[in-house]
């Protein structure tokens, strides 16, 4: 009271002063508080609807500059991809919140702190992880396949967000609230025809390493009049490759006259489609021609945790697929359907990933097969594995420089114009699966394929992830287990004459994938052997892509969809020479 009693009486000058001095006082010795710098933040959680809890997987965030389609399906490699970033999770409850801010991986901008300002579409989803205890000792989360060829934006059971238009400038920051609240609905199982079969076994070899039970399936095209001749037997021709839903490219039905044309951005032609239907078409009129060979056509499905596809040979991360396949599913297949049952009677072929496989399965088994014709494959020389050399590099991801970092490219068109790095793509990979190899891509497939397994019980990383470094530990093991070109040379004095006229391997000189140099480099072994030479063919395409397969007559969209006939021809000669004496087969003329 005494101290308003004395203000009162004061000037107002004075109180002026006063108010400054005491203002300033009270603030002696407090450092000036900057302001609070805005935050950009993605808060994303599971609706309560789903109670089937906890879960563990993969939460990833879209963001796209449209939404057509919604920004899951956007992701890709290359300048038209758009943003994902990525964090797993274990146990995690319905209503709780992942939050993705700064410091969260992303591609192909690596933290949500430098998107360009602007109007996007976000969407949030979980890939669902399943829980395996190896026959190896090792406990694992992947993804189990549902039945789509493990496409983790398309997998049934995955949950996801309806898209949102919203502005992002992390300037000003934002906290955006996403809620996974849709499931991906099951897949129908695919239905049976007069030529097209579809069957699924329990593999005992790979239920015991994956502990619990695990299927193999194949689609199965049957000859024409099979039923009709039951004591018939057939060749078994192999058709490797990616997952096939169904076996693809035959029509029983002549193309849609009412079918609008579509544009194929990757052949440049208009009126794909048609041409698509139209050869499936006209494989079925040979198929029932009178005089056309009658034989079994197979695609296998081996999608698996890791892949859509398990390159057909046995890993020490994937089990032991090469024997399931040649020893529990191919056996069975023949004593369903009337097959040969025997070596001599069955032949492989395949392209890209199916080229890679029908080479491998030939040398892994040179008795079980009688010829294989690898188009374009995946690297069969890892001193070319695309670009990188993986015994000579320090670095995958840039040329080995005292001074620059130049990117090793990943993909190409036919000009050689790159429009993707190594490094790009694996760190596309690593966002949506970490560092385990879980992205059910390309470059973490051929990881967990050829690694061995790792102290965490996942493959053990070819190189760093992040930079690039090579393990020349990991590719020693590499070269002496799945590089088909070293193994070759290495064994070939014991499976030389096994192998003797059955291997063919066909590439474009241009490859998108850089495969051809991998090619070069098995070529210059196999054409200095002897004793026996390997008397096969290895033939390329003039300023031809992916995936071309030895069709000098064709465009590589044509010939692409013939390749259940277009090897008859060199199939029908080393049936000639290899069947035993007095067996028939239907049609071949021999």
């Amino acid at each position: 009271m005494q101290l308003k009693r004395c203000l009162d009486n004061l000037s107002p000058l004075f109180l002026l002063i006063f108010v400054v001095v005491v203002g300033s006082c009270s603030n002696k010795g407090q450092p000036n508080t900057p302001p609070l710098k805005p935050v950009l933040n993605f808060g994303i959680s599971i609706d309560k609807k789903f109670a089937d809890g906890p879960f563990d997987g993969r939460i990833l965030l879209v963001i796209a500059k449209t939404n057509d389609p919604e920004p899951r399906f956007q992701i890709s490699d290359g300048p038209s991809s758009q943003m994902i970033f990525g964090i797993t999770v274990d146990q995690l409850q319905a209503g709780s919140e992942v939050v993705i801010d700064s410091s969260v991986f992303g591609y192909p901008i690596q933290s949500i702190k430098n998107i360009p300002p602007g109007d996007y579409y976000i969407q949030g989803f979980l890939n669902k992880y399943t829980t395996f205890n190896l026959a190896n000792g090792h406990t694992v989360k992947l993804h189990m396949d549902q039945g789509e060829g493990q496409q983790w934006a398309s997998s049934p059971k995955n949950l996801f967000s309806t898209p949102q238009k919203v502005t992002i400038n992390p300037a000003t920051g934002g906290n955006f609230k996403i809620s996974l609240t849709n499931e991906i609905p099951p897949i129908p199982d695919p239905v049976d025809t007069k030529y097209i079969k579809h069957v699924k076994i329990e593999s005992k070899l790979l239920s015991e390493f994956w502990g619990r039970p695990m299927y193999l399936g194949a689609n199965i095209l049957l000859p024409h009049d099979w039923d009709k001749q039951p004591d018939a037997r057939y060749p078994l021709m192999i058709f490797h490759g990616h997952f096939p839903y169904t076996f693809g490219g035959f029509s029983e039905t002549p193309p849609d006259p009412n079918l609008k044309p579509d544009y194929s951005e990757r052949f440049k032609i208009e009126g794909y489609n048609k041409i698509v239907q139209q050869e499936a078409y006209d494989l079925y009129k040979q198929w029932t021609g009178p005089r056309f060979p009658r034989y079994i056509a197979i695609e296998i499905q081996h999608q698996n945790p890791y892949y859509d596809d398990s390159y057909a040979v046995n890993s020490a991360n994937l089990g032991p697929y090469g024997d399931a396949i040649t020893y529990e599913l191919l056996p069975y297949i023949e004593e369903q359907f009337n097959g040969i049952g025997e070596g001599w009677g069955r032949f492989l072929y395949g392209g890209s990933t199916g080229g890679w496989e029908a080479l491998a399965a030939q040398v892994f088994y040179p008795d079980e097969y009688n010829g294989c014709f690898a188009a374009c494959p995946d690297p069969i020389d890892f001193r070319a594995y695309t670009v990188v050399n993986l015994y000579e590099d320090e670095n995958a991801y840039y040329l080995d420089n005292d001074y620059n970092k130049t990117p090793r490219p990943g993909h190409r068109d036919y000009l050689g114009h790159v429009q993707s790095t190594i490094q790009e793509s694996n760190h596309k990979e690593l966002v949506i699966g970490g560092r385990e190899s879980r992205s059910g891509d390309q470059w973490d497939i051929w990881q967990a394929v050829y690694s061995p397994t790792g102290a965490n019980g996942y493959p053990r990383p070819i190189w760093d992830k992040l930079t690039g470094v090579i393990d020349k530990e990991v590719a020693n093991y590499w070269k002496e287990n799945y590089d088909l070109s070293h193994i070759m040379q290495r064994d070939w004095a014991k499976i030389g004459k096994k192998l003797e006229g059955k291997v063919h391997i066909y590439c474009g000189d241009m490859d998108n994938y850089y495969l051809n140099n991998a090619v070069y480099l098995a070529e210059e072994f196999l054409e200095s052997t002897t004793d026996p030479y390997y008397g096969g063919e290895v033939d390329y395409g003039d300023r031809a892509e992916h995936c071309w397969n030895g069709d000098h007559e064709n465009p590589n969209y044509i010939s692409r969809l013939r390749y259940n006939t277009m090897y008859l021809p060199k199939i029908k000669e080393r049936l000639r020479k290899t069947k035993p004496r007095g067996f028939r087969l239907i049609n071949w003329g021999i």
